[in-house]
Parts: C-alpha cells; structure tokens; sequence
C-alpha cells in the first residue's frame, strides 16, 4: 500500500483517484504544495501536484519518504528537478494531453484580436452598435512564426495553413522530415522575429526561454507585431511588453499566460517584496490594457484534455507501483 498525496485537487478529480487508486491510502489537499504545507504530506510515498505548485528543496525536503513526484501537467518549471536527481525522487509529467486545447484556444486568441471580438461584446453590452474603430484585419496571407515545434506547434501550424497563412518557425532542433511533412520553414531566430506579422509561443519554460521575448527582440519585431502566448508568462518580459506596445511595434497581445499570475490569483499582496509589488503593477497594466486579450490559463483546460489529463496522471502512479517508470523528466 502506498501513501499517496494530492495537491490542487478538485471535488470531481478526488472521486476518480478514490476510484482507480482503491487499496491506498490517499490525502487530498485543494491549496498547492509549498514549503509551508509540505509537512502535511511527510510520510508520502508519491505526491501528484498542478503548476502552481511550489516543488523546491525546501518543500520537497519535508516530504522524507518521498519516491515519486508527478505533475498534473506537460510543464514542470515548477519541480526542483536537481533536488529529485540527487535524493533518486523518480519525477514524471504528462508530456501529450491538450495539445488541440492549446493550439485551439491559441488561434481563439487570435481570431479575437483580429477581429476585435472582445471589444464588440463590451460595446454591444453598453448598447453600442457603433462599428466606428471595430475595423480587423485577415489573417490569410499573414506571416506566422511559431516559436517551438512540439505537439502544440504542429497543431497551430495546421490551423494556420487552413487559414493560408505563411509558416515560418524557429526551435532549438530541426527536423526537416517534419518541416517537409508540414509545409512550413525553419528560420533563426532573428528572421523570425523580423518577418513575423504574428508570433505564436510554444516553447517550455526554462532558463533559455525566460524572458525570451524582452526589450531587445522586441525592437527586432516587425512593426504592428501580434503576440499569442499560452506556453508560460515568464517567457515574455511583461515590462518589455507594456513599453513594445506603447511604442507601437507590438499592434496585440493574446495571453492565456501572464508573469506573476500566481500572485494575482493568490490575491494577498500585503506580504510582497518590492520586486513582486512591480511585477504586480505591471500585470495590472497588461490586463487594463485595450490591445491586450488576457484569459485566466485556461488554454488546456477542455473537457476532453482534462480526462486525458487525469488518466495519464494515474497510469503514472500505477506504473511506478507496479515498478515500471513511464513519462520521466528526468534526464
């Protein structure tokens, strides 16, 4: 029997690993792990945890049975990898599970900049039937850069091309056989950024991506420049991004994702350092503005992903209880 400890889990999610997990003993918790709450789970053979969680030295450190730590999630910026390596903690993630989500919910963002969506259903809703500063733009002929070519990637490129759109796309390795499959082109990463009427962010959070987009490649942006972003906030400077689009060389930002969002859905800023105050206010300035789309990390979050989600988080757990290791982050 295994002790097994669930972090930022849902009434429904905590009924189906009731009922696939019988035989072991089982806690769940709703907040997400931290340093503060790790105590709860210190006898625990494996813990399952969501991307706001905390899962660093000092959180995991409490947790001294600890064997396996899954993530509800492809990303997992989130785990002290290195802490996990040097205890043998097994880490694994669920690598494929919204890959249409995101892609979807990513060309949405678009589609609702392009076509001013957002600020039609305000103004209709003020009895404004004014079409006077509703103008959009297409998005066929437009030049697209996707920034990283993994499952999600592929899946925008696709939609991209039934909108006929032109696909450039950069990412750390190339494979032509895909490029030839999907009919796009690989580019540097600075012709990217220079050709692009829309930049498309599918990359993982790490540190090369942090900050990835900031004041510099910004200045190298074509002018009027779309961003869609719903890989993670911390790859866009958030500064960076307020100055591009005062500036006017970013023309509209679609985020699913935002820097600092935990802060914001936290909701207690009384504890804050100075650094987090700013990044706060400047989140503040984002969501206020009115050529930005913001939704609350909500890109994967379909009914059809979730299942997936769920299920492939508990083959993770049952791989590792039958002493197999299935999807390891792990290198």
């Amino acid at each position: 029997m295994m002790k097994i400890a669930f972090f930022e889990v849902k009434d429904h999610e905590e009924k189906i690993f009731k009922e696939k997990l019988k035989g072991h003993k089982l806690s769940f918790y709703k907040e997400a792990l931290n340093e503060k709450n790790a105590s709860k789970a210190k006898d625990s053979d494996i813990i399952s945890i969501f991307v706001y969680s905390k899962a660093n030295k000092q959180a995991l450190e409490k947790i001294s049975n600890l064997k396996l730590i899954t993530t509800r999630s492809t990303g997992f910026d989130h785990i002290d990898l290195e802490y996990c390596k040097n205890k043998g903690i097994i880490a694994c993630n669920v690598p494929v599970y919204a890959e249409h989500s995101v892609a979807e919910h990513a060309m949405a963002l678009l589609l609702a900049i392009s076509r001013n969506i957002t600020k039609s259903y305000v103004r209709i809703h003020k009895n404004n039937f004014s079409i006077e500063g509703l103008e959009g733009f297409d998005i066929s002929g437009k030049t697209i850069g996707i920034l990283g070519t993994g499952h999600i990637g592929i899946h925008m490129m696709r939609m991209a091309k039934g909108f006929e759109m032109k696909i450039i796309a950069y990412s750390k390795g190339i494979n032509k056989e895909l490029e030839r499959k999907e009919g796009f082109q690989y580019v540097k990463f600075n012709e990217l950024l220079k050709k692009s009427d829309i930049i498309s962010i599918h990359l993982p959070l790490n540190t090369e991506t942090k900050h990835l987009i900031n004041k510099e490649t910004i200045k190298k942006m074509k002018k009027g420049v779309i961003i869609i972003n719903t890989a993670r906030g911390e790859i866009i400077d958030t500064k960076a991004l307020i100055d591009g689009i005062k500036k006017g060389i970013i023309g509209g930002a679609g985020l699913d994702v935002i820097e600092g969002e935990n802060i914001i859905k936290k909701g207690n800023h009384q504890k804050l350092d100075p650094k987090l105050f700013r990044l706060l206010a400047d989140d503040h300035k984002i969501l206020n503005n009115e050529k930005v789309i913001f939704t609350p990390h909500i890109a994967f979050y379909s009914k059809e992903s979730s299942q997936n989600l769920l299920n492939s988080s508990i083959e993770n757990i049952q791989s590792f209880i039958n002493n197999k290791t299935k999807n390891s982050i792990i290198k």
